[in-house]
C-alpha cells in the first residue's frame, strides 16, 4: 500500500510530531508550528514506509546514490537508499558548511544521485548538500522530502517530490505576531539559527 500525503499527514498528528507554539527555526524565521520529524522516525516500520515512499517517487530515475543531510535525512537516505537497492551516505556540518566525509565522497564522481531530506522550509539545508554533492563530481536527479513545509514555494533547481505539502506561516522576527502577543519562544532541534 502507497503512502498519502493525508495518510503522512494523519502520522504526523497522531505521533505529536506536528506541534503548535511560537518556533524559532534555522532559517531564523519564527513559526507557530514545528514538525519534529523525530516522533516518526523514532518508529522503525513508519521510517521504512517513508524510505520506500521517497524510493517510488524517483525509481525511474537511475538512482545510484542516495545521499542526505545530518541527522533526519540519514535515517531517510538509509531507507530510501535500501528501497532502491543502492548505498546511502550522508554529509555532515564542518566549520558551517555541508560536507561528505568519512570517505563518503569517494562514492560520488560520475554517479546519479538522490538527496533526501526531512523537512524543508527555505531550502538551504537542502542547497547546501546539492552544492556539495556537485563539487563532488556527483549529478544530482532530485530531491525528496519528507514534508514541504513551504508551501510548495521552495525551488531547488532539480525534481522535486514532498511527501507532504503544508502551508505552515513563518514570519521574520520583527513581523512576528507571536512576539507582539508575548508568547514565549521556543528553539527546538539540534541545530543553531542562521
Amino acid at each position: 500500500m502507497s503512502l498519502t500525503s493525508e495518510d503522512l499527514q494523519r502520522l504526523l498528528r497522531e505521533t505529536g510530531a506536528l506541534m503548535e507554539g511560537h518556533f524559532l527555526l534555522t532559517s531564523g524565521l519564527h513559526s507557530p508550528l514545528y514538525v519534529e520529524k523525530f516522533r516518526l522516525l523514532e518508529r522503525p516500520e513508519v521510517t521504512a514506509q517513508l524510505g520506500r515512499a521517497l524510493a517510488d517517487r524517483f525509481r525511474n530515475e537511475g538512482v545510484e546514490l542516495v545521499a542526505g543531510p545530518a541527522y533526519g535525512g540519514i535515517l531517510l537516505a538509509h531507507e530510501t537508499a535500501k528501497a532502491l537497492g543502492t548505498k546511502a551516505i550522508f554529509t555532515e556540518r564542518v566549520e558551517g558548511r555541508m560536507v561528505f566525509r568519512r570517505g563518503f565522497a569517494e562514492h560520488l564522481p560520475g554517479q546519479r544521485v538522490l538527496v533526501v531530506e526531512d523537512i524543508v522550509t527555505t531550502g538551504g539545508s537542502v542547497r547546501e548538500v546539492l552544492e556539495a554533492v556537485q563539487a563532488g563530481g556527483g549529478k544530482v536527479v532530485g530531491v525528496g522530502l519528507l514534508v514541504d513545509r513551504s508551501g510548495g514555494q521552495v525551488n531547488l533547481g532539480v525534481k522535486t517530490e514532498a511527501l507532504t505539502t503544508l502551508h505552515i506561516p513563518t514570519y521574520p522576527p520583527d513581523e512576528c505576531p507571536l512576539c507582539r502577543q508575548g508568547t514565549p519562544l521556543v528553539k527546538p532541534g539540534s541545530r543553531p539559527q542562521r
